[in-house]
């Protein structure tokens, strides 16, 4: 289309005015981020350092992440991811990147992550046989003040993991600890398995050997919440197996393995079907573990009640005698108490 004198010089001066409201908009914006820069007030020579080359946060959420500027003498408890190593969050990429060092539950684990995100913190180890030693090392370093990182291999650190000892080491002595919050097996899996998780009560990892983790389970058996248990892959059939025997074959529960993996699957079912499923299927012991279990039904108080009073009895009269007594104590047949005195019988047998 031809375009005439006059529209072609409107043209132009629309198009000057355009890039001239670009360039404040830029210089707006550079403004805005040295301002934003300057409000965080790093606490050291090297946390005003630029950026360390590689960190893999885009600016825009660096630019939010600075607005917080993290304290100094501090010990940060930092979530770090279960298996996909998107998932951690930018507040726990900047204290890692900007700690003076980070305490590890193996160096070598930790590495992988921090290599992906290009920190290139100092880190040393803290894991179950040297986290005592540890303690009046990190204790003087946040004296100084300087900042401390803890992770674990995976998860939330304390969760099954090193740590407890040295964060109520320091409480104690009055330091500061803050948590970053982020990934956790413990509620990743409760979210999906399909179980009630309004209430629960995580068990941890069971002992490995049969017997005390048989008595472990009996413990529990009772609990009417939910139960979580983290189990390793070489100890899966036979804990499954004893759950079944000990909480009740037809008790529904949740198997979650590899979460946040490729091969993440969540197996449901009753403990019968579920054990049934591994033994049919080996490979499916492969992986890492969080067995979910439906708590116990709720008993009936009389009956409960009236249970415990005949166990009592029946240990200085005869059934007859112990029946004729709990009816009149508690207003229940002879013959519902019959019943009862017979499911106590079993139990002891």
């Amino acid at each position: 289309m031809k375009q005439y004198p006059q529209k072609k010089q409107a043209s132009q001066k629309q198009a000057s005015q355009k890039q001239a409201s670009q360039d404040q908009t830029s210089q707006q914006t550079t403004s805005l981020e040295r301002d934003t820069a300057n409000r965080a007030g790093k606490s050291s020579a090297k946390h005003s350092a630029p950026e360390r080359p590689g960190l893999a946060v885009n600016s825009a959420i660096n630019l939010i992440a600075s607005a917080e500027a993290i304290r100094p003498g501090c010990l940060w408890v930092v979530a770090t991811p279960i298996g996909n190593l998107e998932d951690i969050t930018a507040r726990a990429l900047r204290c890692l990147n900007e700690a003076d060092l980070i305490y590890c539950e193996d160096t070598r684990t930790s590495a992988t992550l921090l290599r992906h995100y290009g920190i290139s913190t100092s880190t040393r180890s803290l894991h179950e046989h040297n986290e005592a030693q540890r303690i009046a090392e990190i204790q003087a370093q946040l004296q100084n003040g300087k900042n401390v990182a803890l992770i674990s291999d995976a998860g939330t650190p304390l969760i099954s993991d090193p740590g407890f000892v040295l964060v109520a080491a320091l409480r104690q002595a009055g330091l500061p600890v803050f948590a970053i919050p982020g990934a956790s097996a413990l509620t990743a899996a409760l979210s999906v398995s399909g179980l009630a998780c309004q209430r629960f009560i995580f068990e941890g990892f069971l002992p490995a050997a049969s017997k005390a983790r048989r008595d472990q389970l009996q413990l529990v058996a009772g609990e009417q919440r939910t139960l979580v248990f983290y189990e390793a892959s070489h100890r899966i059939v036979e804990s499954i197996g004893d759950m079944a025997s000990i909480f009740g074959a037809d008790r529904p529960a949740a198997v979650v393995k590899e979460l946040s993996k490729h091969f993440e699957r969540c197996i449901g079912g009753n403990l019968a079907q579920i054990s049934a499923q591994f033994a049919a299927s080996p490979e499916l012991s492969k992986g890492e573990f969080v067995v979910i279990v439906s708590g116990a039904a709720a008993k009936e108080p009389g009956l409960e009640s009236a249970r415990q009073l005949l166990i009592t009895l029946q240990t200085e009269l005869a059934p007859a005698q112990a029946a004729r007594i709990a009816a009149k104590l508690t207003g229940l047949s002879k013959r519902a108490l019959y019943s009862l005195m017979n499911s106590v019988e079993d139990v002891e047998a």
